[in-house]
């Protein structure tokens, strides 16, 4: 049998091995209490789903100011900020920027007054 043969009849074996192994499952949970917080290991920041602030209401200066807004990688796009402002009660979303901490900044109308807002990456709205 020629190399180029058994390479072909042995490389989808070889291909499989890895595979098996890495798919077995014990089912026990980590012993010894191990977590993120224990372990040293990074923990996870999530970011609530905020696609329904407020529940359709129109957002106040008094409810979205005590919102402190975080720096960070913002993954949100143009479009999905503008949608959010809107739903969070914002109307005539114009301006809309992102700055260097990753926090989206527009002008907008609220109640019938001009308010300047703001959006961070777990999107949390606060005016400012």
């Amino acid at each position: 049998m020629s190399l180029n043969r058994l390479t072909l009849l042995l490389l989808p074996l070889l291909a499989a091995a890895p595979a098996s192994a890495q798919t077995t499952v014990t089912g026990q949970p980590a012993t010894g209490g191990a977590s993120t917080a224990t372990s040293g290991g990074q923990t996870a920041v999530t970011r609530p789903n905020a696609d329904h602030a407020h529940d359709g209401k129109a957002a106040t200066t008094g409810t979205a100011a005590t919102v402190k807004l975080e720096r960070g990688t913002n993954s949100f796009t143009e479009g999905e900020v503008r949608r959010r402002l809107e739903k969070a009660g914002y109307h005539e979303v114009k301006d809309l920027k992102k700055d260097g901490d990753g926090i989206w900044h527009a002008s907008t109308m609220v109640d019938g007054k001009l308010a300047s807002v703001g959006l961070d990456f777990k999107g949390n709205v606060a005016v400012h």
